[in-house]
């Protein structure tokens, strides 16, 4: 089982932290944590920085650039070249960027994974120059007179646009986006999480700085250490790197706007040069939040449409052979279910139906008891092998922000042996269909 191990802090150094014993979380700075995730398992040393900044349509696709230019160069590692010979005198250390969406909110991660420092040769503690390269990244970017070099912006401006157009042609998700982008028009979750071609064309040098500045100065920071033992000193000395940076009206991410329901629910019909349709049914949820309001949502969106013994599997695709995938999936942060399926075009109406119906048979708590199990089962399952993967439980924890309570994998395992019946059904009726997005071939207007 996963613990939290908080490290000997030098008072003499960081004279203002504070520690939660509650969630074994540091207090590293003005909006600036660190947690220590301990799991004895590995070998390697996973430590993350994370940042999190709102979602808004003026920012998001200088933001979403950031960590893969901030991963490939900087000032003492002027190309990858450098950078990976770097890593490779780290014992081979893995350097990894990501940005996601987190609610309202963007999620920008860079990583480093070491071996642990007791493998090393003469006991050097690679996991604290992972911390300090990670640190030397963000603060000092290759950049001249206030702007990102040329060179390496066209770099990364190709690789994004290749990303979102790479998007557009899967149509799956290209299809799921579409649905979001509907749902929240003019909202933040509206939004693409690297923004669009446009957005990212307008991207100049000094545009970026301009962001990379702002998310020193504003972005939520949550360091993360996943390994057997946190290295000595390691926050203290991201304290006091971070103690120079200037941090002002810093992002508070813990709460994400709740889908709204809708009165009439809304239909979007789209029509392009492709062999499967696409339908994709967007639903609000009364019950939404954190780990603390919100489990027997992530299990009735199981039932409903995740394995292989759900009512959608199980239903509309196994019996009544009404489209080649149908799965639900929710958000529980935005009280968010979604359901996804491959369809042919005149089966469109008829699926839409038939899923529609299933969602009615939850509500009344016509699941069996084989799927309600089998779903408990699974989730428990998938819950516990969170600890197989540093990346995983690394993850875990990014986005569990807005908990009050920050629980671990095996521990929200536990509270889901404790779900009912009567549990589901609640959040079953809770849920509301709200929009209904269509891709379908192009013979097919009409449908």
């Amino acid at each position: 089982m996963l613990q939290y191990i908080l490290p000997i802090i030098n008072i003499s150094l960081i004279k203002d932290m504070v520690i939660n014993m509650q969630k074994g979380i540091v207090k590293l700075g003005n909006g600036i944590e660190g947690l220590f995730i301990k799991n004895p398992r590995f070998k390697t040393t996973l430590i993350s920085c994370n940042f999190y900044l709102p979602l808004k349509k003026e920012t998001v696709a200088e933001y979403a650039l950031l960590p893969f230019i901030l991963t490939t160069c900087s000032k003492e590692y002027t190309d990858f070249s450098k950078l990976n010979y770097k890593l490779s005198r780290l014992y081979g250390a893995d350097l990894d960027a990501s940005a996601e969406k987190y609610g309202d909110y963007q999620l920008l991660k860079i990583s480093v994974s070491v071996i642990n420092d007791r493998f090393t040769l003469d006991g050097e503690s690679l996991a604290k120059q992972a911390a300090e390269l990670i640190c030397g990244l963000v603060f000092e970017p290759s950049c001249e007179n206030g702007a990102f070099l040329e060179e390496d912006l066209s770099r990364e401006k190709r690789k994004a646009i290749e990303h979102i157009k790479g998007e557009y042609s899967e149509k799956r998700i290209y299809a799921k986006n579409r649905l979001i982008e509907e749902m929240y028009k003019n909202e933040p979750y509206g939004l693409s999480k690297c923004g669009t071609v446009e957005d990212v064309e307008k991207i100049t040098g000094e545009s970026l700085y301009k962001a990379w500045k702002n998310m020193l100065k504003t972005a939520f920071i949550r360091f993360h250490v996943v390994g057997s033992e946190m290295p000595a000193g390691l926050f203290e000395s991201i304290t006091e790197r971070f103690s120079t940076a200037e941090r002002i009206n810093v992002t508070d991410c813990r709460i994400s706007s709740a889908t709204e329901a809708v009165n009439t629910p809304a239909e979007v019909v789209e029509n392009m040069a492709v062999n499967q349709g696409k339908l994709v049914m967007g639903f609000s949820s009364e019950m939404k939040g954190n780990d603390d309001e919100s489990l027997p949502l992530m299990m009735m969106s199981d039932i409903f449409g995740g394995g292989p013994y759900s009512r959608l599997f199980s239903n509309v695709r196994e019996k009544m052979s009404l489209c080649y995938y149908c799965s639900a999936s929710c958000v529980r942060q935005k009280g968010l279910l979604t359901v996804e399926s491959g369809i042919e075009a005149e089966n469109a109406g008829k699926a839409e139906k038939e899923i529609l119906n299933q969602l009615e048979i939850m509500k009344k708590g016509g699941f069996s008891d084989f799927e309600f199990e089998s779903s408990q089962k699974s989730i428990y399952d998938s819950l516990m092998g969170y600890n197989d993967s540093q990346s995983a439980i690394d993850r875990w924890y990014t986005m569990k922000v807005n908990n009050i309570n920050v629980y671990s994998p095996d521990e929200v395992a536990e509270k889901v042996k404790d779900i009912t019946r009567d549990d589901i059904v609640r959040a079953s009726r809770g849920v509301k269909i709200h929009t209904v997005y269509k891709l379908l071939p192009l013979k097919d207007k009409s449908v």
